[in-house]
């Protein structure tokens, strides 16, 4: 928390600036990570933190030719990722096979601002420059629902997927004043009532609560500091202290520190608040990527936080990578696109591939024992230091 050392080890695979970041849902240690180099990365992080700073991805995706502003990954569906760029693209890869499966090149004629997946991982919602929301359907190619001018003015708006299925967006007025509004997508994409104007300022977060009934949307506090906000991480509910009533916890990035926000019920009871801690999404995938490729839906699988979460061993990141000699032609599907084009692979080049995966395996596990030694050394350190005192 705050201002950390220069020295301190970073994650700095990228030849430029990072625009997004998304942790995995299904695995704490992974991360993916959208840049102005174009590329996606894909990291593991040690399970202990980092001891040295990590410039080996565990795949580099590519396949958006500007800069990739927009990561987000499947909420149910294993290994399933999806970017944006400045290409106007929305890719979605496996990233256990380090493909790009699906490609929406043709929907969005402007800057895409916001992607956001819904509950199942069955649509996306955008929200783009040309101020329209557009639902999408992305294996089947297809644009369910569009609203032109959501918000009429012209700074950026963002769109989300509540867990109802209705899309809740954010923007301006031609005024510049700032609006939300809650839309149902299947009652040809109208609001239930007008939007209304909210002051979520650059050093506030206003939060509401949306119901079923009118007025759908109820403002409920405001949180304030002094110094405005530069970006702002969310905890996931699993990550929360439920013995301390903590509903939220927000990390608000200050030009040169990390400020963590906590929001708490007060109440009197030591027990566990069932009505503030509904089940929850846990980590565990409910659908393997092919089986999302190939049709399937599946809701998040939902854990109780009765007891505190306890993180179990999360498995490995791996990347295997196909190869083209083994694969059977099949018939043109949209969802069969691959951005990235194929080469012809000789016999040749399988063997080279086969002996670097080799070689870098041997590099992990030597920089894996590096790690450890530097741990153990920073203990005997920490010891010497105790017994001269």
């Amino acid at each position: 928390t705050g201002r950390i050392d220069k020295s301190y080890p970073t994650v700095c695979g990228h030849t430029g600036p990072v625009l997004d970041i998304d942790w995995c849902p299904h695995n704490d240690q992974v991360i993916a990570s959208g840049s102005e180099d174009c590329t996606v990365m894909v990291w593991q992080i040690p399970e202990n933190g980092l001891t040295l700073s990590l410039t080996e991805p565990v795949v580099i995706l590519e396949g958006h030719s500007k800069r990739v502003g927009i990561v987000a990954w499947h909420p149910t569906a294993r290994n399933v990722l999806l970017s944006a760029g400045c290409d106007n693209a929305i890719i979605i890869w496996n990233v256990g096979t380090g493909e790009a499966l699906i490609s929406l090149d043709d929907m969005h004629s402007d800057m895409i601002y916001n992607v956001s997946w819904n509950r199942n991982g069955s649509l996306i919602c955008t929200a783009s420059k040309d101020k329209k929301v557009r639902v999408i359907d992305p294996r089947k190619q297809e644009i369910v629902a569009e609203k032109e001018k959501a918000h009429e003015g012209a700074r950026p708006m963002r769109a989300i997927f509540l867990a109802d299925g209705n899309v809740f967006t954010t923007g301006f007025s031609r005024m510049s004043e700032r609006q939300l509004a809650l839309w149902n997508p299947v009652c040809p994409f109208q609001p239930p009532r007008p939007a209304h104007t909210c002051a979520f300022g650059d050093s506030s977060i206003r939060y509401f609560e949306i119901t079923d009934e009118s007025p759908y949307v109820h403002y409920l506090n405001t949180f304030s500091s002094k110094e405005p906000q530069r970006g702002m991480g969310y905890m996931s509910k699993r990550g929360l202290d439920v013995n301390k009533c903590e509903i939220a916890r927000f990390f608000k990035l200050h030009e040169r520190k990390c400020e963590p926000i906590i929001m708490t019920v007060p109440r009197k009871s030591d027990l566990f608040q069932d009505d503030l801690y509904p089940d929850t999404a846990g980590p565990e995938a409910a659908l393997e990527a092919e089986e999302w490729f190939e049709g399937k839906n599946a809701d998040p699988i939902l854990i109780s936080l009765k007891h505190g979460y306890i993180p179990g061993k999360n498995r490995d990141l791996k990347v295997v990578k196909k190869n083209i000699l083994d694969s059977k032609p099949t018939a043109n599907k949209k969802c069969d696109l691959i951005s990235v084009p194929k080469k012809t692979v000789d016999a040749a080049s399988v063997q080279n591939e086969a002996k670097l995966d080799e070689i870098l395996k041997e590099i992990k596990s030597i920089k894996d024992t590096i790690c450890n030694q530097d741990e153990r050394i920073s203990k005997l350190e920490q010891q010497m230091a105790k017994l001269a005192a």
